[in-house]
């Protein structure tokens, strides 16, 4: 067992903010560890230390003569028009059967190998990074937040190449489920210390926990016993006959020590609008069809949804599970067919963009006060407010100075500050730490109205949901099992590199067998060489979109603006919907040509 890194009494700080003091670890060969910690606790700052991209005010790290980092970074490191088995070949220096063999691993084959990186969506990218890093031969792999934004198959092919990875990891992730999966080590960075555990990070948990109690336990016999001595002393040094006694119990007390206990960071303690339990369906669905013009998303959608079910809705990037929540709120108009919701629905909505339409003017006060419900006692506002992280001087920050995490956490504020009984929650998990997003999950299962959610957390969609849509392939159709079922169904299908099929059951009718263009007689037969033509025009209209969405983030994020903000926000929705709709008509076109897996 050979030590890689020894990280040596590091000390780091930004400003007043302290990020690593006095910190020491030691990372050796044999292990995937999981490194957690707060948002903002410094990880990613000590990634960059470790990779040599900053420098430690004090201390050090003593790296192995032979050790060979691999990281995974967030920046692209692909060139214009570049195709993927060239990126691959440019970036490990290794032979073109080499780089197929190991793209493989990742599903990348035919004209997705052959094709422009450009073309590929985030998560068929980040596959494209994993396999260009296991090309290098690396002994360490750093991994900072590696399935932000990939969908549940990617995440499943992520874990298990780290299962399969035989050299050590250190993994930053804020999804419990992924460490669990993938790591046999724990590292926490708290308060500028570092704490090694040899164990998972669940085993961590419960014993930092049981720590903790322990601490509370010995501390309380230690104050009881200084009590005892304090009043034993008091009593008795004043008398000659008992003063030796009572300076041997003071310097008892003297010696007596308290044990060190973290006091615990803030957390969100939410909860969500107490409503009134109901029976009988919530929204029922007749022959929907979803999409934007030009482009059917789904067809045939027939769903009856109880009151008091909380719905995971769930499906490959691009397949249309944001387009399905939009249709069914009347944000998107349904290409056809109807969604009618039950009398006495009351709908309160969390969408991916939604901190956009929050007036800048407002302080965090304000906002609140103006979307709660009418009545709520300004305790109750100030008490989630709290919740929330909005403690003291922070309600009266302008909402134009909040971060997209500190919009994203005032948006739900209002939300839960409402009457809605039923509650639809479009990746709610964005912009939250793991401690607020489990205070989160546990208010939705005592909530007692409707939940229908996305989310690409497992953690959070396991605790949360009791049934499941699946969106694919043109469909929308109850999962026939539980949510802990689909993901065993999921990792069965890439064993078997089957697409996993979706059936009937829970709450909904049985979904329509049609195909997404509602019936219509099959495409005739298309040449290789029309297909050809076809993926390159596509991969052309994806890079554009692609482009244009990124544009368009970075100016919503840039502006200050209402009107320009809702004006941007809508120009990002359409070029999502758009590179969606292209994405998925280049994978049904690859698959029509046998030479590519889907993305799930």
């Amino acid at each position: 067992m050979a030590v890689l890194l020894d990280i040596k009494r590091a000390c780091k700080r930004y400003g007043e903010q302290v990020l690593l003091d006095d910190a020491s670890a030691t990372i050796t060969d044999d292990g995937r560890i999981g490194f957690i910690g707060r948002n903002g606790a410094g990880k990613s700052t000590l990634l960059r230390v470790i990779l040599g991209d900053e420098e430690l005010d004090a201390g050090e790290i003593v790296r192995h003569p032979r050790l060979r980092l691999g990281y995974l970074r967030q920046h692209d490191p692909f060139l214009p028009d570049e195709a993927v088995i060239e990126f691959l070949k440019r970036d490990s220096g290794q032979a073109e059967w080499k780089c197929g063999e190991v793209a493989g691993r990742f599903e990348i084959k035919g004209p997705a190998l052959a094709g422009p990186v450009h073309a590929l969506s985030g998560g068929w990218q980040t596959r494209v990074k994993l396999a260009a890093l296991l090309l290098h031969e690396p002994n360490l792999l750093l991994l900072d937040e590696p399935t932000n934004f990939l969908d549940l198959r990617t995440q499943l092919l992520l874990e298990r190449f780290l299962r399969g990875f035989g050299e050590a990891c250190l993994v930053v992730s804020h999804d419990r489920a992924f460490l669990g999966s993938t790591c046999d080590r724990t590292l926490e960075l708290a308060r500028g210390k570092l704490a090694f555990f040899p164990g998972k990070v669940d085993a961590f948990l419960d014993h930092r926990e049981e720590r903790r109690r322990h601490a509370e336990r010995v501390n309380a016999a230690t104050l009881s016993r200084k009590r005892e001595l304090e009043e034993f002393v008091a009593r008795n040094r004043a008398r000659a006959s008992t003063a030796s006694r009572a300076k041997s119990k003071a310097k008892e007390l003297e010696r007596l020590e308290f044990e060190d206990i973290d006091v615990a960071e803030p957390t969100a303690a939410i909860r969500c609008p107490v409503v009134e339990r109901r029976r009988g369906p919530v929204v029922r669905c007749r022959d929907l069809a979803i999409g934007y013009p030009g482009r059917t998303v789904a067809s045939g959608v027939d769903l009856d949804i109880d009151h008091g079910a909380r719905v995971a809705i769930v499906g490959d990037n691009g397949q249309g599970k944001t387009t399905l929540l939009r249709s069914l709120v009347a944000s998107l108009e349904p290409l056809a067919g109807t969604v009618r919701w039950g009398h006495g629905s009351a709908l309160g909505i969390y969408a991916q963009h939604v901190y956009t339409g929050l007036p800048e003017e407002r302080t965090v006060l304000e906002h609140l006060e103006r979307v709660a419900a009418t009545g709520t006692k300004q305790q109750r506002i100030l008490d989630l407010a709290g919740a929330m992280l909005f403690r003291g001087s922070a309600v009266e920050k302008r909402v134009a100075v909040l971060s997209g995490g500190e919009r994203a956490r005032l948006c739900l504020a209002g939300l839960l500050l409402g009457s809605s009984n039923v509650l639809v929650l479009d990746e709610p998990g964005n912009h939250l730490d793991v401690e607020t997003l489990e205070a989160l999950a546990r208010a939705l299962v005592d909530y007692s109205g409707t939940v229908l959610f996305t989310s690409h957390d497992r953690t959070f969609v396991s605790a949360v949901a009791t049934c499941v849509l699946e969106v694919k392939a043109g469909r929308v159709v109850p999962y026939p099992g539980s949510y802990a079922e689909y993901l065993e169904a999921m990792d069965r299908a890439i064993d078997t590199s089957l697409p996993v099929e979706a059936g009937s059951g829970g709450n909904g009718r049985r979904g329509s067998d049609r195909p997404a263009g509602g019936g219509r007689a099959a495409p005739r037969e298309r040449s290789d060489r029309d297909r050809r033509r076809e993926l390159t025009a596509l991969e052309r209209t994806i890079a554009r979109l692609d482009a244009e969405k990124r544009r368009h983030h970075e100016a919503l994020l840039a502006t200050t603006d209402p009107a320009v903000a809702l004006e941007v926000h809508e120009a990002l929705v359409k070029a999502t919907a758009a590179l969606e709709a292209a994405e998925a008509q280049w994978l049904a076109l690859a698959e029509e040509a046998g030479e590519t897996p889907a993305d799930g």
